[in-house]
Formats: structure tokens, sequence, C-alpha cells
């Protein structure tokens, strides 16, 4: 699922990500580095530095095997002592953009980020033009912090970012506003 989704959306996902390395094969074209990828993400689970989820969809009612494979979120680079720090990365099928799935996604994630693993801070890097990706964080209410030039290498090019952040004081003021918009009802959350 996930190499068709990939494969379908490459052309719409190249100008946000990273190319792979130089006579590095790309983990959708090759099973062995895709591999590859997914232990590496499972290194970074057990270890506590990463910790990768995908994005799955069904219709109301639809049994877990119809579920079908839509996009991921990442937390990475999880940095302990004094920073308490996660960075997000998220993408998501063309098809689904734009419907609420990833602003949800987010949510969760900051739920685990800073319930389950204590983190402090999150952080949001994307690049000024990416209009989707910048909907997501506008649609939760992030915090601005400003823009960071030449910050990562994308698809060749050193391009600048906007970063967003949300930590661990906003989180626990916005909790209940945030769960209840965008993933269960806030009776939920009391009960």
């Amino acid at each position: 699922m996930w190499r068709e989704v990939r494969r379908r959306n490459a052309a719409w996902l190249a100008p946000w990500e990273p190319a792979p390395p130089p006579g590095q094969p790309s983990d959708t074209e090759s099973r062995a580095a895709f591999n590859g990828r997914c232990g590496a993400r499972e290194r970074e689970w057990q270890m506590g530095s990463g910790f990768g989820f995908g994005l799955f969809l069904a219709p109301e009612g639809t049994a877990r095997r119809s579920y079908r494979f839509a996009g991921e979120i990442n937390l990475s680079g999880v940095q302990r002592g004094p920073f308490q720090n996660a960075y997000v990365g998220y993408w998501t099928d063309k098809g689904e953009s734009g419907c609420g799935y990833m602003p949800e996604a987010l949510v969760v994630a900051c739920r685990f980020a800073f319930e389950d693993l204590g983190l402090h801070r999150l952080q949001v890097a994307i690049i000024p033009r990416n209009r989707a990706s910048r909907r997501v964080v506008e649609k939760l209410g992030l915090r601005e912090e400003g823009l960071a030039q030449r910050y990562l290498a994308i698809n060749g090019v050193w391009e600048d970012h906007l970063r967003f952040a949300i930590t661990s004081e906003e989180w626990q003021q916005r909790r209940v506003e945030l769960l209840d918009r965008w993933v269960f009802p806030a009776e939920a959350l009391r009960g």
C-alpha cells in the first residue's frame, strides 16, 4: 500500500521532500531500501529517537482489513535532557489533501508526544510556498516562530522554511479544544 501511494503521489511530494543521496536507491522503487527504511524506523522507536505513524482511512463501519493507507506523520530527532523536543513531518495522498485528516493526525501526535512521551516542545518546518502543509498548522493555530533561511536541502536545493511550534504548556491550555474539534467530542475527555 505504501509503495502504491508513494508512486501515485511522486510528483505531488517531490517539491517538498529531500532527494535520496546520490547512488542510493529510492525506498519507493527498491525493496531493500524500503526494508532498510522500515528497520531504521523500528530502531528509532526502540531507542526513543523517532516515532512514525501511518494514516489509514476507512468508511464508517468498515472492517480493519479494508483500511487504506493515505499518508504518514513522524516525530523525529527526539531530544531529551533540557530540550525535550521533536520535529514533526507529515505527508498525505494528494486525493486526501484538504479533508482534515492531517490536522487530526497532528493533534493525535501532539497528544502522544506530550502525554505519553513527556516532551516539552514540537516543531514543524514548512517551505513557505507549501500551502497545503501550512493549512494544517494554521487550522490548529500552531505558533509561527519565523523564517529559517536555507534550513533543509529539499529535492537538491537549500530551501527556506517557516517554523511553527507548540509547547506542553500550550497543549495543556488547548488540549480539550483541539481534541474536541479534531479527534472526538469533549465529553469523552471528561468521562
